[in-house]
């Protein structure tokens, strides 16, 4: 990095650079046209050195071992004070120092950060905790030593290319031959000069399971897996190249009705950051807690207490929505490959990784072969120099010459057994051989040794021939010896996007200043409207048939004459507004049905013909899209033969809001009166259920569970005997040991069988949903109760196996519920099923039964043709304005 060759500040003289041109001398001239460099090349070039050392010998990790210099000189200097003890990790800093010319804080840091990936460090001491973020202990506290994997996988010094350390003292590998994608398992980051990297870890199994699948031509795929558990959703992993992103999201579960409990975090956080996310967003009014427990140790466990009244479902979608609970994580896939940058996908690092492992296991078998050869050659020598006694035959040579050449034409007659040509230095090292060993030669041992490296040899040459099949079988033991307690913790889902509109705490109350055109949340003595969240939209209607959308503020004017204010959704499309209007100060009035999807926020629309004078004779909004029926009742004119008449809303279609609609008289409207409220135009809607999410959707994800009207409901039965409706909302969370969902119908019996600890007996029950607004308990309350089967069939049938007693086997009972036992109350213990043990109870295929058609509602087919499926959850109200 030196640059002396380039600049010498003492051949500039700084009057000569500072002097006018037209003043120098030829000889100055002369001067500085050979010495002066300008600055900004100078700049330019120290700038490019800086920042490729930067990105070469700091912060980017090389695929061939996966290291970065700093963490490879940690690995290389442990290796050279390993004895199988621990060492004092500052004496592994100071020897890493003779490597690694940047301060022991910056090796101790490498060290502790590859000691809590858990691979290839064993670690004594307090080495810090990456769930709560503490630090480790000092370095002189705390001990470390090569694990076993470490110490099989890292190192191979016959293969290892070697460089002079920085002080020229010592030599360091310029990579360690790692046989294993270990930058794939442990994961990698650094930022660098223009340049960074973030490298996700992954699993340890599948890393193998997907080099093998690589080395026999399958198909593979690699996903991240996180120290810190959680659950991810890697729809949109792209390989771990640029422009992938990961969501991560911490576990939360409901401890009971006011507590909730994260178990894992997401990664890149810690338990402090995460609760200091969900405090801020409490403060802030986005989620309302009561108070937050961290009781975590050895694992993560972070209690959330709510009050009283809070729904724990929508609580969790507002941690994912506003806190540190749910993370976005963006990988960037760049390595170094033959000292320079590389943006690639994770799939091809593996395979780069995987054709090296492949490499170096070559070169070392073919070391292997070359010493056992080696071995082979010098005791077959030394057979042939002891057995045929040709060691006599230098006892009268009385120079070396003379000895060297002795033995030479002593061994000629056998070198047709060698495998290759006898050197000066075979027979420099038979003459080495001890008196001692020549006189208790065995030659049956000395044929069995040669005979069993002539078996090894074989195997060698045999392994070389089959390379994919012995890397195979490498990997398949690296496994199999180290994978055990190294399965999958990041559970994959695929995630829904939570709305924060839809999940944000409405902590604040809307008012509204109709004559005076104003609304926010400050505007206390004025008309309250609704309760709302500082993130809401607001619509706005005026008397003159213009409306606007504009977020939550303290005070905002709108315009004088609001005739009616909400919460607006962007994505609500049932929300059907219907509205009469005058064009003009005397011109006819026209009747229209529209929603309001897609606006410009703060703009203002018209919904009349734009004419001056236009007013809004009649207005409803209907979340449900409902369709009433009004009457409208003319002034009195002479010309006029009917001055009353009716009009329904249903007949109309429902159009853009820009749509001048249907005509409804050309003369003036004296009063519009309301005379029939109207039902949901709207069709049902069909829901499914995605098992993937465990949540309700309209997208056609999942499970069919039918189409449901305003007043239908789910049915929801537990593996713990609990059964229970609800409204199918979108929003809703399910419970893990959930094992029945579908469509409720109130007249459709649930048969259960179950068996009751107190009477230590099994019973048979039927019954019906009696508060549908209650969660009951269908089996006995007793410690030892457990629900067997339940099914919602009509007829359903049961085949009960008996246990065997005393060697004989009693024959299975086909039982059928709907004769074994009448429909009962929900509280009813049912009837005994049998007094015999029972080894399984099987549900059987269900007898027939013809289901009676429920009567739908009428639907008018053009709106049905109209209208989307979507849902809202409030009644419309009619507002008449003009009498």
């Amino acid at each position: 990095m030196s640059h002396e060759d380039n600049f010498d500040p003492e051949e500039l003289n700084h009057s000569q650079l500072n002097q006018p041109e037209e003043d120098l001398t030829s000889e100055q001239e002369e001067v500085q046209s050979e010495t002066i460099t300008k600055i900004t090349g100078l700049y330019k070039e120290w700038f490019l050195d800086y920042a490729s050392y930067v990105i070469l010998e700091r912060a980017v990790p090389a695929i061939e071992d996966g290291f970065k210099p700093v963490q490879r000189r940690i690995m290389h200097s442990m290796k050279e004070l390993d004895d199988g003890r621990y060492n004092k990790v500052a004496n592994i800093v100071g020897h890493t120092m003779q490597y690694h010319p940047h301060g022991d804080a910056s090796i101790g840091d490498a060290i502790v950060q590859l000691g809590q990936k858990e691979l290839l460090i064993d670690m004594q001491g307090n080495w810090g905790n990456i769930l709560t973020g503490d630090g480790a202990a000092a370095s002189r506290y705390i001990e470390a030593r090569l694990s076993k994997f470490a110490l099989e996988v890292l190192y191979s010094p016959k293969i290892t290319t070697w460089q002079s350390s920085y002080d020229g003292r010592r030599n360091e590998p310029v990579n360690l031959p790692v046989k294993f994608p270990l930058l794939l398992a442990q994961g990698g980051e650094g930022i660098a000069v223009g340049l960074s990297t973030k490298v996700l870890p992954h699993n340890f199994i599948e890393l193998i399971n997907a080099s093998i699948n690589i080395l026999k031509g399958k198909p593979f795929t690699i996903y991240p897996d996180f120290p810190t558990a959680g659950i991810a959703d890697v729809s949109n992993y792209n390989d771990g190249q640029r422009g992938g992103r990961v969501r991560v999201r911490a576990k939360i579960s409901q401890l009971d009705k006011n507590t909730l409990v994260i178990n894992q975090i997401p990664f890149s956080t810690t338990t402090t950051s995460l609760i200091d996310s969900i405090l801020k967003a409490n403060e802030k009014g986005k989620i309302k807690i009561k108070k937050i427990e961290d009781n975590t140790a050895a694992e993560v466990e972070i209690l959330i207490h709510l009050p009283a009244g809070t729904s724990p479902d929508k609580t969790i979608d507002a941690l994912y929505a506003f806190t540190a609970c749910e993370t976005s994580i963006a990988p960037l896939g760049c390595i170094i490959q033959d000292n320079k940058p590389l943006f690639t996908g994770v799939s091809e690092m593996l395979k780069m990784s995987t054709n090296q492992t492949v490499d170096l296991l070559k070169s070392e078998l073919e070391i292997e072969l070359n010493e056992l050869e080696e071995k082979w050659h010098f005791l077959s020598l030394e057979r042939i120099f002891i057995e045929n006694r040709i060691y006599r035959s230098i006892e009268e040579e009385e120079t070396w010459e003379g000895v060297i050449n002795a033995i030479d034409l002593g061994l000629r007659p056998f070198v047709i057994n060698l495998k290759r040509d006898i050197t000066t230095e075979d027979i420099v090292r038979l003459t080495e051989i001890k008196i001692k060993r020549i006189s208790r030669f065995d030659i049956d041992k000395a044929n069995q040794i040669i005979e069993s490296l002539e078996d090894d040899i074989e195997q060698v040459k045999y392994n070389l021939a089959h390379l994919i099949e012995f890397a195979i079988n490498y990997f398949t033991k690296l496994k199999e010896k180290y994978g055990k307690g190294k399965e999958r913790l990041t559970e994959l889902k695929s995630f829904d996007t939570i709305e924060a509109t839809k999940v944000v705490l409405r902590n604040t109350k809307l008012y509204v200043n109709r004559e005076e055109g104003f609304f926010g949340t400050s505007l206390k003595k004025d008309e309250y409207v609704c309760d709302c969240s500082d993130i809401d939209d607001i619509i706005v209607f005026l008397r003159d048939g213009s409306f606007i959308v504009s977020k939550v503020d303290e005070k905002k004017f709108v315009g004088k004459d609001i005739i009616h204010i909400s919460v607006w959704d962007k994505n609500d499309t049932r929300t059907i507004y219907n509205l009469i209007y005058r064009d003009g100060r005397s011109g006819s009035s026209y009747v229209k049905r529209f929603n309001v999807t897609g606006i410009t926020r703060d703009k203002v629309y018209d919904l009349t013909q734009g004419k001056d004078g236009s007013q809004v004779l009649y207005f409803s909004a209907n979340p449900n899209g409902e369709a009433e029926l009004v009457t409208i009742i003319l002034r009195q004119l002479s010309n006029i033969k009917k001055l009353k008449f009716d009009l329904d809303f249903a007949e109309l279609l429902i159009k853009g809001r820009s749509a001048k609609g249907n005509l409804v008289s050309k003369y003036a409207i004296k009063k519009i009166e309301l005379k029939e409220k109207g039902i949901s135009t709207l069709r049902p809607r069909k829901i499914w259920f995605d098992e993937t999410v465990h949540r309700l959707n309209v997208e056609g994800r999942g499970e069919l569970l039918g189409e449901f009207k305003a007043e239908d409901r789910l049915l929801v039965i537990t593996q713990s005997g609990k059964v229970k409706t609800i409204t199918p909302d979108l929003s809703k969370h399910f419970e893990e040991d959930m094992i029945i969902l579908e469509k409720w119908k109130p007249k459709k019996p649930i048969a259960a069988i179950y068996y009751e600890g107190e009477k230590d007996r099994y019973y048979i029950k039927r019954f019906l949903i009696e508060n549908e607004n209650k969660e009951e308990l269908f089996i006995s309350d007793h410690e030892k109760s457990r629900l067997e089967v339940v099914s919602t069939d009509y007829r359903p049938v049961a085949e009960i196996v008996f246990s065997k007693v005393k060697g004989i086997q009693k024959e299975s009972l086909e039982v059928n519920l709907e004769e074994f036992i009448t429909i009962k109350g929900i509280k009813a213990l049912g009837n005994q099923l049998t007094t015999d043990k029972v080894k399984e109870i099987n549900w059987l295929e269900s007898l027939p039964y013809e289901e009676e058609e429920e009567e739908e509602e009428e639907v008018l087919d053009i709106i049905l043709d109209e209208l989307p499926e979507t849902s809202v959850d409030e009644d419309g109200q009619g507002t008449i304005l003009f009498d």
